[in-house]
């Protein structure tokens, strides 16, 4: 049987990653990001929810008294 050679393994792999490494670069380097980011202003809204103009209590039912 004959044996696997992997004396070229080393620079294929290598020269792989290289290629690999540089391709990546150039497509980042051909992105466009922008320079200075903006700042939005942040406006809190209140909402007017029904429920909120109301007082209201819930009791637990582990609270409520024995009977």
């Amino acid at each position: 049987m004959p044996q696997l050679d992997t004396s070229t393994w080393f620079t294929t792999v290598l020269s792989t990653t290289i290629t690999l490494f540089i391709l990546m670069q150039l497509k980042i380097s051909l992105h466009n990001f922008p320079h200075t980011p903006s700042v939005k202003s942040v406006k809190l809204m209140k909402a007017n929810n029904p429920w909120e103009s109301k007082w209201t209590k819930i009791y637990s039912p582990l609270s409520l008294p024995l009977q």
